[in-house]
């Protein structure tokens, strides 16, 4: 081996070392996840204190699935107050060839609903949504398109109400290492001026997540707050503040969930009203779930009616829900 090569060979060892020290101190630039969207910020707190708790009456939901793929649901309601049944039914077909999806709707309000969906097709990250619906009886139409675009870092959506206006929504949030802030603003082009705005600001971490909403022309704002205890028990709170209304006061609700087994939770909650709300969840086996709600005044506690006229305000309710999924 002659002289020349054995000094290549010296001098790539040599530059080896320093060329890997080199990489390591490189700064490497993270992927952002997808952000939520607009109105998915301040989730986890707002079905932390929302759901689970079937205190308006009776709730029954079916849910199939054929064989080829069409997705058949059918929801009930008997409401505790009037004792009216209310439902729908509703199939939703699937073309994952073409990202299309279809979903007709048929209520006991005689509303008829359509929704086309095509996501991920046109491009990358962007998903285009109909809605439609007719009333037969009124005579009542409504039509939406919805262009979503989501991106690491960004997610966005644009909403245009054709038939009513027409108005222009657009909602933004961007993400960054947690920290989320966003804002949603309408346009009525017949006004040709903006009807309302709203904005938000939150952190969101795998534990915990932090959110301030201001709505409704940055005249109200909500606060809520998430916390994931352990893999057994999560809180979270909720502060409402009026700027618009007589009462001053912020109305505060504070509320928590833990799991019994693998199979069963409960949830409690309660507002500075004195409203105190408990839940119970249950699989029965898998696709079967039972829920039992109550919603107790405490301030009205010696008052067991349930009815406006005699003064129970309605206060103190029980509801229950089944679900059924295949």
């Amino acid at each position: 081996m002659d002289h020349d090569m054995l000094m290549q060979r010296a001098m790539l060892r040599l530059r080896l070392p320093v060329a890997q020290a080199a990489r390591s101190d490189f700064p490497v630039m993270a992927t952002q996840p997808v952000p939520p969207s607009f109105k998915d910020l301040g989730k986890a707190a707002n079905d932390l204190l929302g759901k689970d708790y079937p205190i308006s009456g009776t709730n029954l939901e079916v849910k199939t699935k054929a064989p080829n793929n069409v997705v058949f649901k059918v929801a009930g309601l008997r409401d505790g107050k009037s004792g009216a049944i209310t439902g729908d039914l509703e199939a939703k077909y699937l073309f994952p060839k073409y990202g299309l999806t279809f979903t007709p709707t048929w209520s006991t309000s005689n509303l008829v609903k359509a929704q086309f969906e095509l996501d991920n097709k046109i491009a990358k990250g962007l998903k285009l949504d109909l809605a439609t619906s007719v009333n037969p009886v009124t005579n009542a139409k409504n039509a939406a398109l919805t262009a979503t675009y989501k991106q690491p870092g960004l997610h966005t959506r644009t909403l245009v109400d054709l038939l009513r206006g027409p108005s222009f929504t657009l909602d933004a949030v961007i993400g960054h290492d947690g920290f989320l802030a966003g804002g949603d603003a309408t346009y009525d082009v017949q006004k040709a001026a903006i009807s309302k705005y709203n904005a938000v600001i939150g952190y969101s971490a795998p534990e915990y997540a932090i959110t301030l909403h201001g709505l409704s022309n940055l005249s109200t704002f909500h606060a809520s707050y998430y916390h994931k205890v352990n893999r057994d028990v999560e809180a979270g709170a909720k502060a409402i503040y009026d700027s618009k209304s007589s009462n001053k006061n912020i109305l505060l609700e504070v509320g928590t969930r833990a799991y019994l087994d693998n199979a069963s939770f409960i949830k409690a909650k309660i507002n500075s009203t004195g409203i105190l709300g408990l839940g119970y969840t249950q699989a029965l086996r898998p696709g079967v779930k039972v829920s039992f709600g109550l919603a107790l005044d405490t301030q009205q506690v010696g008052n067991a009616s349930t009815d406006e006229k005699s003064g129970g305000l309605n206060a103190h309710k029980v509801g229950a829900s089944l679900t059924f999924e295949s």
